[in-house]
């Protein structure tokens, strides 16, 4: 079964009220027709990076999103993936304030799950990023997840 890390866009747009931005709306109705009718072809991960995102904020929001967490495996953030996220920094491949979003790339990379499903388009699912980091990735001895949203997915 191929393995999938979910961002903490997923499991936000799952459990947020229907947005008024049309691109928004379509992008959450996207992720509950995966959740609800494909998720179950995969076998679905987050990593603590992700749990500490979706406890911020709304108490009732968060309440839901960790509801739709609960049940999943959490993938370690182990020294391999710090390190490795550490490099992603220090190469200028993401920018050093988005320490969350680097370390879910990481933790996808060392944990070698087959997709990397989010929204995020500035920092993960970003073309132009992604390149330079399936580059550095590979020539690290690494295979890099498909980054994807729930729509390519």
């Amino acid at each position: 079964m191929p393995a999938v890390y979910l961002e903490t866009t997923v499991l936000s747009y799952l459990a947020s009220h229907p947005s008024r931005d049309i691109i928004v709306a379509a992008r959450q109705e996207l992720t509950r027709q995966w959740w609800d009718y494909s998720k179950s072809a995969y076998e679905c991960f987050v990593s603590q990076v992700v749990l500490d995102e979706i406890s911020a904020g709304n108490p009732d929001y968060a309440a839901k999103r960790l509801s739709h967490a609960d049940g999943l495996a959490v993938l370690a953030i182990n020294p391999s993936c710090v390190d490795l996220a550490g490099k992603f920094i220090d190469r200028g491949l993401v920018p050093k304030n988005e320490i969350r979003d680097v370390l879910h790339i990481a933790v996808a990379v060392i944990w070698k799950v087959d997709y990397l499903l989010t929204w995020n388009c500035k920092h993960i699912a970003n073309a132009h990023s992604l390149r330079q980091l399936r580059k550095f990735t590979e020539n690290h001895g690494h295979e890099f997840p498909h980054v994807c949203t729930t729509e390519e997915l």
